[in-house]
């Protein structure tokens, strides 16, 4: 049996706006492949880079654990491994290089990766794993420690054979997820993890996953990992996990990190009567679309099992960018689903995409409107990110030639040409974020007045902040209004 040290390319560190945040989140991915791996009889190690200074860290751990083989097995779970961020890239190869002068052979598993895979060869990969990755790590490892002559026939697979680059055949996505052993947890130190959330937020957030996929087909949205298939754990089986986590390291709160939590309303309906039956509820948060929260059977499924929040993918107020995007739901949707979800007390965050080709002033204020209109708890904001594997993509490729990738998540530059400079963007970006914390101040000095003598520290701290917010928001609307109009003249 082999030695394998498997590791992963996000360093928080290198992410300013995620480390300036303090949200992290195992790498789940890697832990699967770590489970696979050890259930099949392996020696496994685990390096995990979230908390890392530097690639070069990885250089002791592999002189102390003698792998014979390097595994960078990046959290297909993670959403910001998706962006292939260079900073990341980066690192991959360091550890890569300094895993090939120790006599590892190195194979890596990534979104990045599979955009890339001659890049990743050519800088000390052995062979790249092409999509979902756990049973093809497996299989390769194996035919290694056999013989290496059955390579050609492992599916999902990609290397180099006299300079010329082989993709083996493309493998299926597994379809019984409960087939799969629980992540490794054990493999990771979890106390970074609990004191970076406690001290800067007060409470401790852990990740889990019931599905992998999503079956909707939005443009701009690359699935280079799970594709387009949508398969789901059992309730019963996620059930376990929870319980395990809940008695390993007592979270105050879960994040299901799926692409689309929920799909079978059944499923979500089931999971809340085990876990009442159980007697286990941790507040959590989900990732799901506006068509999907319509029915109020399924928000008040969502509720009984103890979700807090729901991150939706809004996108756009305007119908116009929705239709441009695929993405298959009506801004009307978007105004329903929050009313339900606040209706049964689930705070509803709206994912935001500025930037997409064809988008205009009046569409971007179509946006602000349903923002301010419907007062989400919590926003992320984005401009429209090409990716390969994407139509949008292949739309815009060719103005990519300087730049493809971003830095970092928060460089949030537009790599191609649109209606408005990138700078402009940049400002409407900040504008927003001002003038939507500039109406929640607001309505934090409405709840003082209408109740002064029950205010609390926080809301009298909130009401406050628009002192701020309210004068910023007009300064970066007017930068902004002064690079459309240069851009327009």
């Amino acid at each position: 049996m082999a030695n394998v040290l498997l590791t992963h390319s996000y360093f928080l560190q290198f992410d300013p706006k995620q480390w300036k945040q303090q949200q992290p989140y195992a790498p789940l991915g890697t832990m699967y492949a770590a489970a696979v791996l050890r259930e099949s009889g392996h020696t496994i190690a685990l390096h995990d880079t979230m908390f890392s200074t530097t690639a070069e860290e990885i250089a002791p751990v592999v002189e102390r654990e003698h792998p014979q083989y390097l595994v960078i097995y990046d959290d297909g779970f993670n959403y910001l491994t998706k962006m292939c961020l260079t900073n990341m890239r980066e690192a991959a190869f360091k550890m890569a290089k300094i895993a090939k002068q120790k006599g590892c052979k190195v194979i890596v598993s990534s979104s990045d990766s599979t955009d890339h895979p001659n890049e990743y060869i050519d800088h000390g990969a052995d062979y790249i794993i092409i999509g979902e990755g756990e049973m093809t790590l497996l299989e390769l490892i194996n035919d290694i420690e056999k013989d290496g002559k059955s390579i050609e026939t492992i599916q999902g697979l990609a290397y180099k054979k006299d300079g010329q680059l082989i993709l083996n055949n493309k493998r299926e996505v597994l379809k019984n997820l409960d087939n799969l052993p629980m992540p490794a947890w054990d493999l990771i130190n979890i106390t970074p993890y609990k004191e970076a959330w406690i001290t800067n937020w007060g409470y401790f957030s852990i990740n889990m996953a019931t599905t992998r996929g999503c079956p909707f087909k939005c443009n701009w949205c690359a699935k280079p990992i799970y594709g387009n298939r949508y398969n789901s754990r059992s309730p019963k089986n996620v059930t376990e996990e929870l319980i395990y986590l809940k008695t390993h390291f007592n979270p105050d709160h879960i994040w299901f990190c799926d692409d689309i939590f929920g799909l079978k309303p059944m499923w979500v309906k089931e999971f809340a009567d085990i876990l009442e039956q159980m007697n286990t509820k941790i507040p959590f948060k989900i990732q799901c679309r506006a068509d999907l929260l319509l029915q109020e059977n399924f928000i008040l499924a969502l509720a009984k099992a103890g979700c807090e929040s729901v991150w939706m993918g809004a996108e756009s107020g305007s119908q116009k960018i929705l239709d441009a995007m695929d993405k298959g739901t009506k801004v009307s949707q978007i105004y329903e689903a929050t009313r339900l979800l606040k209706k049964h007390h689930i705070k509803p965050a709206f994912f935001l995409q500025f930037g997409y080709p064809g988008e205009t002033m009046e569409d971007i204020r179509d946006t602000i409107k349903m923002l301010l209109t419907l007062m989400p708890s919590d926003i992320g904001i984005s401009v429209s990110y090409p990716l390969p594997g994407t139509l949008f993509y292949e739309r815009v490729k060719n103005e990519l030639k300087q730049k493809a990738n971003w830095t970092d998540s928060d460089e949030l530059v537009l790599l191609f040409k649109n209606t408005y400079p990138p700078e402009f963007y940049k400002q409407l970006h900040r504008f927003v974020h001002k003038i939507y914390k500039g109406k929640q101040a607001l309505i934090s000095l409405e709840n003082i007045l209408k109740r002064p003598l029950s205010m609390s520290y926080r809301e009298l701290k909130n009401g406050l902040s628009i002192l701020y917010y309210f004068p910023a928001s007009y300064i970066y609307k007017w930068k902004m209004l002064t690079h459309e109009k240069f851009y327009s003249s």
